[in-house]
């Protein structure tokens, strides 16, 4: 593996770790080729090709995914091991490959491989490593740090769904995997190893850039952005480990079930497919803007808090949505989910180096980023059950709202951990 830098790679009058912020933006943007919203714009062009079934395309994404969440937890090991620097690196360029692979699908085992490939490298580890790698530059600021690292995600859902569809117009499916291959391999893999330093340590400064920022004598400075640090054994025996493992879980199902059966919901309200389109766009602008908001509360107020907020910002929208059937409420409910998506997008990003410290946020994350994933792979079926057996979706619905209010429980028990409290019952 590559060398870890002890020197930054240009002098700057600014603390680097808000550099360290724009990479990391970088890398969430460049997870765009394993996520769903670029990945679905060649699907139809793969059955048309093929001949192959929707039902049967649609099972080897879903397959994919769920085998690709179950190795995030390993993943997240190697952070911890090699660090942000060496694996956004290696997963770039792995990442890179994985097009040029897809590219050559020719049959359904290769597009199986192609899928896992994609989610495990981009919707998994190109986001994951990110997200382990800002809170280590800040402590102070981590929630500004992580809203602002969050616009990478926005641009990404924005850009690569329209530039997908003009490339597979333009030059077809195949030349679109070469040329997102191409960029990862010879400019967003390089833009990485110039650029990342694992934690500010290692280049002679401290989290927020309290070396140059403060005037407080050396034994202040270190109390002030001291944070106990966690290995995921010990984080294991704390009730809020467990408790907020369950909340991640939460929005992962609620979410893309409501996403994946949207245009059936709202045509079962008379809405058109239009109409969820605008919605889910919607959503997304008004996230972006919430997210700077987010961040700058979750550097004020208890994290546990503002989950247990977003659980009931959830029973509120999906309460409105069984009343959503006209244009007005429509628009509603996408801002009121685009508010509590917003807050979401930080808080769960938030929640663990806040609880556990930067020492081994990997595996920590990990093990959250695969819970996550395991919920969004399951969160689409109840939806599609309840639909064929009651023709409608007014008792999923409802019976939903349970998860949230659970969640809520769970966010408000779960405070912050001490580690003296674990030697003293151990």
């Amino acid at each position: 593996m590559f060398q870890s830098s002890h020197s930054v790679p240009f002098q700057s009058k600014g603390y680097y770790g808000w550099y360290i912020v724009g990479i990391a933006a970088l890398g969430i943007f460049f997870s765009g080729p394993g996520q769903t919203y670029s990945v679905s714009v060649f699907i139809d062009a793969y059955i048309r090709e093929f001949g192959w079934g929707r039902s049967e395309v649609s099972s080897i994404y879903s397959v994919a995914t769920l085998a690709a969440g179950l190795c995030m937890f390993f993943v997240g090991r190697f952070i911890d091991r090699f660090g942000q620097r060496n694996m956004l690196v290696a997963v770039s360029l792995l990442l890179g490959f994985a097009c040029l692979w897809n590219s050559l699908v020719g049959n359904l085992v290769m597009l199986f491989i192609g899928f896992f490939l994609l989610r495990i490298l981009g919707q998994g580890s190109m986001t994951l490593i990110p997200n382990t790698l800002v809170p280590q530059w800040f402590i102070v600021k981590r929630g500004k740090a992580l809203s602002y690292m969050a616009i990478g995600g926005f641009a990404s859902s924005a850009f690569f769904p329209v530039v997908n569809a003009w490339l597979l117009n333009e030059y077809g499916w195949r030349f679109s995997w070469l040329v997102w291959g191409a960029i990862l391999i010879v400019l967003v893999a390089p833009l990485m190893l110039f650029f990342v330093r694992n934690k500010p340590e290692d280049i002679g400064l401290l989290p927020d850039n309290y070396v140059k920022s403060t005037s407080l004598k050396d034994d202040e400075k270190t109390n002030e952005i001291e944070e106990e640090n966690w290995s995921l054994q010990e984080a294991m025996k704390t009730k809020a480990f467990w408790l907020i493992l369950f909340c991640v879980s939460i929005p992962a199902i609620i979410n893309t079930g409501i996403t994946f059966h949207l245009i059936s919901i709202f045509k079962w309200n008379d809405l058109s497919p239009g109409m969820a389109a605008v919605v889910l766009s919607l959503m997304a602008l008004i996230g972006f803007p919430i997210t700077l908001v987010a961040g700058r509360v979750l550097d004020r107020v208890k994290v546990n808090y503002v989950l247990a907020g977003i659980f009931l910002g959830e029973i509120i929208f999906m309460v409105f949505l069984l009343t959503t059937n006209t244009t007005m409420t429509a628009i509603l409910f996408g801002v009121l989910w685009g508010i509590s998506g917003g807050f979401e997008r930080i808080a769960l990003n938030y929640v663990w180096a806040s609880y556990y410290g930067r020492e081994s946020l990997g595996s920590i994350k990990g093990t959250a980023t695969t819970v996550m994933v395991i919920g969004s792979a399951f969160g689409p079926l109840p939806f599609g059950y309840a639909f064929d057996f009651f023709h409608g979706y007014t008792e999923i619905l409802v019976a939903s709202t349970v998860l949230p209010l659970l969640g809520f429980t769970c966010a408000v028990i779960a405070r912050k951990p001490n580690k003296q409290d674990l030697v003293m019952k151990g």
